[in-house]
């Protein structure tokens, strides 16, 4: 899939806000662990990870329905099992495959599920397979993991998941994510140490609450589970907004010279973010939940330089780097963007430079120097992850002429209706599925 963009035009309107797609997944997971009705308002339903998510527990037996243009989820699930599944049925390109083993093992003492992402063989930070933080929660709590050619098989003891210690070696969302799950469906209490509570994982506790589990925080790393020795009760709740989509909206129209109103800002999700851009002399005009971006947002004409330190919430975190990043583009000077937690998410960065002239962007490892303040020039480039996607988006929708965007599935993966609303505050852009033919506008390109 590739985007064609005609850059250059200066975006001006008012864009609201999507439910987080970090969020979203993870809610949806927390519904199943009750035969009660639940609803989900605020739900970025046109999400590609989100209706894969819905699809998948669809053919495990959930009752899903989508109301696209009320942003609405309502789940009734009175069966759940994914052992009637054929193989076929396991390979799906969804990463969170952990959240869907607490309601089969609430239900039947028995999960399965797929590989993360259909991926058999994967790195990650707990270990080689990046889904070993996972075992070590179901093994916390009584279960038998067995892996398979095709699916993930995790067993209950009789009587179902005992309440246990997890004690994380690392800060892990995921990982936090799944004990939450299934410790609230255990039998006694479980304690997580090591937690890693962010605003996305304060919505999923908001829920699991709701439903009626008996949920604890002490600190920011701290959470003790009274567990309900089976399924939980039904609720309503509106997802949160989506800290990182209110990020981009506000850096793209800093660096476009755009006139926005961006509403539905979770403002107590992104503190500290908002405390770097006044730091570089960004003056943001705000209600209760908008805030209004425009030329006279910067107080001294134009951004100043800065330095960015991407860890952990309620930091700036590493999912938010690439826009930090194109804001410096755009500062009087030279900005420097680290990231301690992810030092090698920088691909973006070599794509991100053929829109700008040489030495404007310097990368390596954990570090990022930037050289503002820069134009863009057309191109063409490749998408490398979800958020360096955007970002070189971004790049293309401020470049005057014509350029192209490989790969933009990926930008579209991070942001519910990003096309429309793109062209909504007047981006021209088309998003094409077939094979990328040579541009007409060859020119443009710079070589």
């Amino acid at each position: 899939m590739y985007a064609i963009i005609e850059g250059g035009n200066v975006p001006s309107g008012r864009v609201q806000v999507s439910g987080a797609k970090n969020s979203a997944t993870r809610l949806l997971a927390a519904a199943l662990l009750t035969e009660d009705h639940v609803e989900l308002h605020n739900f970025p339903t046109s999400l590609v990870d989100a209706q894969h998510k819905v699809r998948f527990v669809q053919s495990m037996g959930a009752n899903v329905k989508v109301d696209g243009p009320a942003k609405t989820l309502a789940i009734d699930t009175p069966n759940l099992d994914a052992a009637g599944l054929n193989t076929d049925g396991y390979d799906v390109p969804i990463r969170t495959t952990y959240l869907l083993a607490a309601p089969q093992l609430a239900r039947t003492g028995r999960a399965r599920i797929p590989y993360p992402a259909g991926c058999k063989i994967g790195g990650g930070a707990g270990g080689g397979r990046g889904y070993d933080l996972h075992v070590m929660v179901w093994e916390a709590l009584g279960c038998t993991v067995t892996e398979t050619p095709s699916y993930i098989e995790i067993t209950a003891p009789y009587g179902g998941m005992r309440g246990g210690s997890v004690d994380f070696p690392i800060s892990t969302v995921g990982g936090t994510e799944n004990a939450l799950l299934c410790a609230a469906v255990a039998s006694g209490t479980s304690t997580i140490y090591n937690a890693y509570i962010t605003p996305e994982i304060d919505d999923l506790i908001e829920l699991l609450r709701r439903m009626g589990a008996d949920v604890v925080v002490a600190g920011n790393s701290h959470i003790v589970i009274t567990g309900k020795s089976g399924l939980l009760g039904g609720a309503h709740m509106s997802v949160m907004a989506d800290r990182i989509e209110a990020l981009t909206w506000i850096v793209y129209a800093l660096i476009s010279g755009g006139d926005l109103m961006v509403k539905g800002v979770p403002f107590d999700a992104m503190q500290v973010p908002l405390i770097h851009l006044e730091h570089a002399g960004v003056d943001l005009m705000g209600s209760s939940d908008s805030l209004y971006v425009g030329p006279e947002s910067l107080k001294a004409g134009s951004i100043q330089p800065f330095e960015v330190a991407c860890g952990t919430h309620p930091g700036v975190i590493s999912d938010m780097q690439p826009f930090f990043v194109m804001l410096g583009l755009l500062s009087a000077g030279t900005s420097r963007v680290f990231d301690y937690r992810y030092p090698e998410r920088i691909g973006f960065v070599e794509e991100l430079a053929k829109f700008l002239p040489a030495q404007a962007l310097e990368a390596r490892p954990g570090a990022i120097t930037i050289r503002g303040p820069q134009g863009f020039a057309a191109a063409e480039a490749e998408s490398t992850d979800l958020r360096g996607s955007m970002a070189v988006l971004m790049a293309a929708l401020c470049a005057p002429g014509t350029s192209r965007v490989n790969g933009v599935q990926l930008a579209l993966r991070g942001y519910d209706q990003l096309e429309s609303k793109l062209r909504t505050v007047g981006a021209r852009l088309s998003v094409h599925d077939t094979p990328a033919p040579a541009l007409a506008t060859a020119g443009s390109i710079r070589p």
